[in-house]
């Protein structure tokens, strides 16, 4: 039935939440002794991003947001759940016309939560981003200033290492040099414009 096949597609669409910074394994069979590499320095943004106090802040409010934004839709969602609820226990008792008409009524319904859903999804990937190139602009003089003073000739970065000394990590100078000058951010959601509406007038 269409009403069952839209409640699959929305059970599969994705959970709203969004992490800041993405996890990256490390290969741990390389043995971290050995000489330091003159001139190669080592940089991990995500590490930046999950380590310094502006990015746990701005960690914690696209939690905040995600979570309003998880409330939304379920608020949205509970009064047409409790309708499918309804028609099922009333299906047996109507007519193949009233059945289609009360299915495509509730699954236009529905998809109009998906499509909130999406829009959301789409919002909070946004502001994440805008919030990490935020505190990418306001490392950006911290890693040069690092670079210079650690007298790097090439910077790499570090996720992509598989091991070895890692005396030239610039990674904690630069978290520390981001704490020294910003510890907090502020940012509201992002809005972006709603998709096209989907075509809902014929019944596969």
């Amino acid at each position: 039935m269409r009403l069952d096949r839209t409640l699959m597609t929305f059970a599969a669409i994705c959970s709203l939440g969004v992490p800041f910074a993405a996890a990256h394994a490390q290969a741990a069979s390389i043995p971290s002794t050995g000489p330091a590499v003159p001139g190669v320095c080592m940089l991990s943004r995500e590490a930046i991003f999950a380590h310094a106090k502006i990015g746990v802040a701005a960690s914690a409010r696209l939690k905040q947001l995600t979570d309003q934004a998880q409330a939304q839709i379920r608020t949205e969602r509970q009064p047409i759940d409790a309708d499918i609820q309804t028609y099922r226990s009333q299906q047996a008792s109507l007519s193949t016309e009233q059945r289609q008409q009360r299915e495509q009524a509730l699954a236009q319904r529905m998809e109009k939560v998906q499509a909130d859903q999406a829009l959301l999804a789409r919002e909070l990937e946004a502001t994440r981003a805008k919030a990490m190139e935020q505190i990418a602009q306001d490392a950006q003089p911290i890693v040069v200033s690092a670079y210079s003073n650690q007298h790097c000739g090439l910077l790499l970065d570090r996720n992509v290492v598989f091991g070895g000394n890692m005396t030239n990590d610039l990674t904690p100078a630069v978290v520390a040099g981001l704490d020294a000058k910003v510890t907090t951010i502020s940012f509201n959601l992002e809005t972006l414009p709603a998709a096209s509406a989907p075509n809902t007038g014929a019944t596969p």
